[in-house]
């Protein structure tokens, strides 16, 4: 084989460490880069391909040799096979080298996608390179912790074990239909279903179905995330992720190797921002590490579960490049160590398989102790502190690193008080006070949901007590020609933690959390504030009435025009009737909004039209203009200036609405059936509040040619949120707890009508 390979087939390319392998080739050889990507929603794979070029990995490139000139070769030197990896049947050749460094990272994934992509993608990949004839040298990118749960210095070679992959993943895909099945029985719907409702039971029937299958679909995830880790565990891996790419390896060494062809296995340790190469301090978005440096940096992690002596073994990216790329580079130089996998395993390598591995690390050259990484990432945050959102400098806690369980204990400890917290919340009436409360124990919550997902994901690894072996690494490296650049080299030995930690890869990881930092609270800036309101006459603004413009509810009307209606002798029997039912009213306002309308409308049979017309007609009606909230008026003018369609929508009778008629274009109210001039206390049509007021506006909307992306709803209780959400500009308006979570989570602006 030639110094520099001709045509370079490479997956992973959208990834981490694909990015930095494809700008390598293209900028230090004369590679042709064959790319296996897949096509994205409305992206091409080509598209995909070529947005690469305007990341930061190109930037140094591109600066060198030009704009114009990087997009040439960019587009001469590349090419795509458009295919999923898991089903991929040919590949064109030829093809003298593959770099395979496509895999599902995550710690945690459904065990069915884990092994499609871990598994699966090498077993199809290794398949069609056989069915296509081609015989090139494959570069398997691997990790250092397939080795699963053990201690003390794990070898460059192969993984001694006996589980058979192809009984994994067709177990893992059959898992799949099993979660769906279990998921499906009565007595498991029944529960999703109770659970939706109590949530969501009062936006309307639809958003419970929504609801209740979205739980299931999580209940399925779930347990495929909670089998695949207990699976990795009962065979001796930590998590899914080692225990399938250790598969990954297996299907490697038998569909490649065993056959007679060139394999090379690189197994990174931790990878993360670059040293030197495309720049010091390169990363593309927060890595394995970096959420557990981010979090402490926030003060979200007191404590943390961890062996002070345990080695974190981390690795620059362009290290691990450099390995790969020598690789390409020498070719493959026979097998330095032979896989001898003892016993008589369907999954047993015979000894002298032609496979090379190289593991990429730091531990047993250049230790990185837990302890030594937090004081750098200590000293860095009580240097250079993040903010709060009141811009507070934040301080970083000092961990102890405890012997025992007290920092599980705690947390253990913090959740439950935080269920308590938020149970107790649920029974509060809403205002300014309960709102703050709400938000306190929503933060609470997803803070400690973070910190149980750090904790269950990552002391594994920080509670490690296993060192990775890199003699052939190094060896590999002594072979580099003389005058090679320190940019394409690979000694771990150079590297300075305390020069990488404090002035190379924090920096970035700050710099990169400020960026997404910025763009969040823009979004979310963007979506809270009211906006200037734009003109235009097919624009809705649509209007909720009781709790939104008018402090008050139909409990409270209905008080207000019985107290004219009757007799002082007889008020007291009304509101000692009213208070004997309150308990089947109030049932009625937590199933169904328009249960509660129906029944409350009740009370009015038997009350003659021409009473309520006088009482509307007079000083009532009159006092409903003056009780209007400060705010509403104010921004119901606000619209009608701007020519927007000014819409009244409430499940009062219509009766009750007259004296706001006039501020609006249409008002759209219940009414109720009379009998010779009589309430009969049945409503003439279904109340449209909830789903039934959504589906009232979509047809509204279609009629009238008006544009919902651009319309305006005002609403005040978690019964409005179905309509709101089908409007582009959504406002609770002093909001019920309930709405208050959906629009706070949403980023809905939440105003105070109750002000000027």
């Amino acid at each position: 084989m030639s110094t520099q390979p001709q045509r370079v087939l490479l997956t992973g390319v959208t990834g981490f460490l694909g990015q930095a392998v494809l700008e390598r080739l293209l900028s230090t050889t004369d590679a042709h880069v064959v790319a296996v990507v897949r096509p994205k929603g409305r992206q091409s794979a080509r598209s995909r391909l070529d947005r690469i070029l305007r990341k930061p990995v190109f930037k140094t490139w591109r600066d060198a040799v030009g704009d114009a000139e990087a997009r040439r070769t960019f587009a001469e030197r590349t090419s795509v096979l458009e295919a999923d990896l898991a089903t991929i049947e040919q590949v064109d050749g030829p093809v003298d080298v593959v770099i395979h460094s496509a895999s599902t990272v995550s710690f945690d994934a459904p065990i069915d996608e884990s092994f499609a992509n871990n598994v699966g993608g090498p077993r199809a990949l290794y398949a069609a390179l056989s069915r296509s004839g081609l015989d090139p040298h494959v570069i398997h990118v691997s990790t250092c912790y397939v080795g699963g749960i053990a201690k003390g210095l794990r070898p460059e070679a192969s993984v001694d074990h006996g589980v058979d992959w192809r009984a994994e993943i067709e177990a893992a895909e059959v898992a799949r239909f099993e979660a769906e099945a279990a998921s499906r029985t009565p007595e498991r719907l029944q529960s999703f279903i109770d659970e939706a409702t109590r949530d969501h039971g009062k936006e309307g029937p639809k958003s419970v179905a929504r609801a209740s299958e979205a739980a299931r679909l999580a209940w399925v995830d779930n347990r495929l995330v909670e089998l695949g880790r207990t699976r990795a565990r009962s065979v001796g891996w930590t998590d899914v992720y080692t225990f399938s790419k250790a598969l990954g390896e297996r299907v490697a060494e038998q569909e490649w190797a065993q056959q007679g062809h060139r394999l090379s296995i690189v197994r990174p340790a931790i990878i993360e921002s670059s040293l030197r190469h495309p720049f010091p301090g390169w990363i593309d978005g927060f890595k394995v590490a970096d959420p557990l440096i981010m979090a402490y940096a926030k003060g979200a992690l007191p404590e943390f579960p961890g062996l002070p002596d345990s080695v974190l073994d981390v690795i620059p990216v362009d290290y691990v490049v450099n390995v790969i790329l020598a690789l390409a580079r020498l070719g493959h130089q026979g097998s330095a160590t032979p896989i001898e996998i003892p016993g008589d395993s369907p999954d047993a390598a015979p000894a002298g398989t032609p496979a090379d591995y190289y593991q990429v690390c730091s531990g047993a050259s250049n230790p990185l102790p837990f302890h030594r990484m937090y004081t750098e990432v200590r000293q860095f945050f009580l240097a250079h502190p993040l903010t709060d959102d009141k811009g507070r400098p934040i301080v970083v806690p000092t961990w102890k690193f405890p012997a025992n369980n007290a920092a599980e204990r705690s947390l253990r400890l913090k959740e439950r008080l935080s269920a308590l917290g938020t149970r107790v919340g649920e029974l509060m009436p809403s205002n300014t006070r309960t709102q703050a409360w709400a938000s306190s124990m929503s933060k609470m919550e997803r803070g400690l949901g973070s910190l149980r997902t750090y904790v269950d994901l990552y002391q594994s690894y920080t509670r490690t007590e296993m060192l990775f072996d890199d003699q052939q690494t190094r060896a590999l490296g002594a072979k580099l020609p003389a005058g090679t650049p320190d940019d394409q080299t690979f000694d771990v030995r150079d590297i300075d933690w305390t020069h990488y930690w404090q002035v190379v890869h924090l920096p970035a990881m700050t710099t990169l959390a400020k960026v997404h930092a910025r763009a969040s609270s823009a979004q979310r800036s963007s979506r809270s504030q009211a906006r200037r309101l734009e003109q235009g006459t097919d624009v809705l603004a649509v209007f909720d009435m009781e709790g939104t413009l008018l402090p008050s509810s139909l409990v409270t009307q209905y008080l207000s025009v019985m107290g004219q209606l009757h007799t002082l002798a007889e008020l007291p029997g009304e509101a000692l009737d009213l208070v004997r039912n309150i308990g089947v009213y109030l049932q009625a306002e937590r199933r169904d909004r328009g249960e509660f309308v129906r029944a409350f409308s009740r009370r009015y049979a038997g009350t003659r039209v021409s009473d309520l017309e006088r009482v509307v007609a007079g000083s009532w009606g009159q006092n409903v203009r003056r009780r209007l909230k400060p705010g509403a008026l104010a921004r119901i003018e606000e619209h009608r200036a701007a020519g927007h369609r000014t819409v009244l929508v409430t499940g009062s009778l219509d009766l009750f609405a007259a004296p706001l008629a006039p501020l609006f274009d249409d008002v759209v109210a219940s009414s109720m059936e009379t009998h010779d001039g009589v309430l009969t206390g049945y409503l003439a049509t279904p109340p449209l509040v909830d789903e039934a007021r959504a589906q009232w506006l979509k047809d509204y909307a279609a009629r009238g040619g008006f544009d919902l992306s651009r319309s305006h709803g005002y609403g005040d209780s978690i019964a409005d949120a179905s309509w709101l959400s089908l409007l582009g500009r959504p406002v609770a308006v002093n909001p019920d707890l309930p709405l208050y979570r959906v629009a706070s989570r949403a980023y809905w602006p939440i105003e105070d009508w109750k002000r000027p």
